[in-house]
């Protein structure tokens, strides 16, 4: 499956809600191999991406945040087709970056754990709880399928908005 370019803000298309998906089809699995090739492409420590930052409507976003050794405690690759945040608890605030806005991050408020409901690639219902980094992970993603991206959620622009750092 081929690397798919990834769509940069303010591509109107991030700000889109995705439609749920239906069947998992072949095109989904495809979109869902783009997906991983395209995050595999992606910088070091890549730990999420969503179909629309490859310009895929769909609902369906992969998370692994085992890919930063800064952070255990992870469910290691996930594949998840029309997630929804059933519960959450706390709050915390994360350094959060985009790869559909490359020269940002930000300081983003984030529920410090949330319970997850979601299709399987092959259909099966998935049911999980998540805290800590990979909670922030899977809240970012689940944002880009429904047209939020991490600059909708900052507080203060002048204290919370970072240009990145070039390396």
């Amino acid at each position: 499956m081929p690397v798919r370019p990834v769509v940069l803000y303010p591509d109107p298309r991030l700000k889109q809600q995705c439609a749920a998906v239906n069947d998992i089809t072949d095109s989904i699995r495809n979109s869902a191999n783009d997906l991983l090739e395209t995050m595999n492409a992606g910088p070091p420590r890549t730990v999420g991406i969503a179909a629309p930052q490859i310009g895929a409507m769909d609902r369906i976003v992969i998370v692994d945040s085992s890919r930063n050794p800064k952070y255990q405690g992870s469910h290691g690759l996930l594949i998840l087709v029309n997630p929804v945040i059933t519960s959450f608890e706390g709050q915390q605030t994360f350094r959060e970056g985009c790869l559909s806005l490359p020269d940002y991050t930000a300081n983003i408020s984030r529920h410090w754990s949330v319970t997850i409901d979601a299709l399987s690639l092959d259909g099966r219902t998935v049911h999980f709880d998540a805290e800590g980094f990979e909670a922030v992970v899977l809240q970012h993603e689940i944002d880009h399928i429904d047209g939020i991206l991490f600059l909708d959620r900052v507080a203060n622009i002048k204290t919370d908005l970072f240009h990145r750092r070039k390396r």
